[in-house]
């Protein structure tokens, strides 16, 4: 009798010690020094618009003139490129505001993956940026971290089970 009521407590107080100590399921964007655009497709897929809202943090500087490009797609290789969304005359990115842009390009399937690219000395920082297409439900990617320098950064859960608990539907 007194072994059980030992293993018991044992077993309980392992159950409560993982679940008060797991870490949660969080990820963090990542730099991605092999990604490649896939120009190869863009004929192939036929054309689709995609709306795409861009909200820049409020710890980010109260304006850039970063160059920022976007680039998203599918697990099946369609992606869209959009080069250059920036432009400092018409205040895009400026600090806690949020930048709608209609993007035009290959349609794809469901969007699993998200790439930012800045070059500029300003330090943009990005909270979430939102994709919404016709073949494809809403997606948020939240980076609410800077963008390096020169390299494509941002998610890739086309291949991987951390798609269902990382990107949030809207």
């Amino acid at each position: 009798m007194m072994k059980k009521v030992v293993s018991l407590i044992l077993f309980t107080f392992c159950f409560i010690s993982t679940f008060t100590h797991a870490n949660p399921i969080t990820t963090q964007p990542q730099a991605n020094q092999s990604f490649k655009l896939n120009q190869s497709l863009k004929n192939e897929a036929g054309s689709c618009s995609y709306t795409v809202r861009i909200k820049t943090s409020c710890s980010s500087p109260s304006y850039t003139r970063d160059q920022i490009s976007l680039a998203f797609g599918d697990a099946y290789g369609y992606q869209v490129y959009a080069p250059r969304l920036d432009d400092p005359y018409s205040h895009t990115f400026e600090r806690c505001s949020t930048d709608t842009f209609q993007i035009n390009g290959p349609c794809t399937y469901q969007i699993c993956y998200l790439y930012l690219y800045r070059t500029g000395y300003d330090g943009w920082v990005p909270e979430s940026v939102t994709v919404s297409g016709y073949n494809s439900r809403p997606v948020t990617f939240y980076y609410n971290t800077g963008i390096p320098y020169g390299v494509w950064y941002g998610f890739d859960y086309c291949h991987g089970s951390s798609a269902s608990t990382s990107i949030a539907t809207v």
